[in-house]
């Protein structure tokens, strides 16, 4: 399985890059795994409904040149199917048995995705109503999909 983890903005902090890094060497032996980064669009603190919309264009934009024709796409997102680490396994496992082993698990910025990407995107997950930090989710996200694969193998992990 191919899988990428498509998100907006460079991280910054140190523990976070570690953790990543972490589990992505974990997931190394079940599956090829990419972290894509691009850019944020700046932006002030205080923006008009249409500017937070502009800034989600742009940004998605770039996601979405990012996502290959045969790729299925799974955005993140508050409004999104919550699931269990059980169902994810499950899911990462159906779409490996039928044909559909390049997966990308895509990222918005703080202002979330754009309505083209939530267009593209085959399916929407999301962790909890609660809100968390982009930069974070890509932790909580590596670790799930590892998670996912250890479930699917059968093979013990600390609970």
């Amino acid at each position: 399985m191919n899988i990428q983890i498509i998100t907006v903005g460079k991280l910054k902090e140190k523990y976070l890059k570690q953790g990543i890094a972490e589990y992505v060497k974990r997931i190394g032996p079940y599956a090829k795994i990419e972290v894509i980064e691009v850019p944020d669009e700046k932006a002030s603190e205080q923006l008009s409904e249409n500017e937070m919309e502009k800034v989600k264009d742009a940004e998605g934009s770039r996601l979405l040149a990012k996502i290959g024709q045969d790729v299925h796409v799974i955005a993140l997102a508050i409004e999104g199917k919550q699931q269990t680490s059980e169902q994810l396994a499950k899911n990462l496992d159906q779409l490996a048995t039928y044909g559909r082993s390049k997966v990308a698990f895509v990222i918005g910025g703080s202002l979330g995705l754009s309505e083209a990407v939530l267009n593209r995107s085959n399916d929407q997950l999301s962790f909890s109503k609660m809100t968390f930090p982009h930069q974070l989710m890509r932790l909580i996200l590596v670790e799930q999909i590892y998670r996912a694969f250890k479930i699917n193998r059968g093979e013990p992990y600390h609970k």
